[in-house]
């Protein structure tokens, strides 16, 4: 007798569009009282939380702030747990994080071009589908002062070895460093930001 063909469980898994969840812990470790994000926060303490200790992301990706009203220095949150602030950032310059969104990741091809002068001028370093620990091992020693995204979600970071603050890349252009929140024109590693849509691993772990 015919049989149906089922679909394979991992496609099962899947989240549907929109089915983002992330949990915030006023302490370390996921304890004390907490709170569940489907959507955009822009200030923590108007949903009853006086500080994030800890994370849970069930499906994201999302992007944290500083501040609220997503300002300020940015952080990128993949699938995974993080029990404290040292497992989500090393450039220790702030333990505050007030704000956060999803990241909507529409595509699974990732073309991204960084370029050393401000409206896309001078030397560039152009990536397609690949992480980037270091630009300086690619022979790329120059500043970063606009970017063109053309496809994927990026994060770029201010240090070989994905260190230092971290930027943001969505599709579309950043004509200069204050577009993409950067002090200084200094970026020196990007990777792709990855979706459980595409891979299902999600969570990216910094390995120390």
């Amino acid at each position: 007798m015919a049989t149906d063909h089922q679909t394979p469980a991992s496609k099962q898994q899947q989240p549907a569009a929109g089915a983002f969840k992330l949990v915030i812990y006023e302490q370390e470790n996921f304890q004390g009282r907490c709170h569940e994000l489907t959507g955009p926060c822009n200030n923590v303490q108007e949903a009853g939380v006086e500080r994030v200790g800890s994370i849970l992301v069930h499906s994201g990706p999302w992007v944290g702030y500083e501040q609220a009203s997503c300002k300020g220095e940015q952080f990128v949150f993949e699938k995974g747990e993080y029990p404290r602030w040292d497992s989500w950032t090393n450039s220790r310059r702030s333990d505050s994080l007030m704000a956060f969104r999803p990241i909507k990741v529409d595509s699974q091809e990732h073309k991204i071009v960084l370029y050393e002068s401000p409206s896309f001028a001078g030397k560039k370093i152009e990536i397609v589908d690949d992480d980037v620990p270091s630009f300086h091992a690619h022979g790329y020693q120059e500043k970063v002062s606009s970017v063109r995204v053309q496809s994927g979600t990026w994060v770029g970071y201010q240090y070989p070895g994905y260190r230092g603050y971290q930027y943001l890349f969505e599709k579309g252009e950043y004509k200069d460093n204050a577009e993409f929140g950067a002090q200084l024109p200094q970026i020196q590693s990007v990777r792709r930001i990855r979706d459980m849509q595409w891979h299902q691993r999600g969570a990216f772990h910094v390995t120390n």
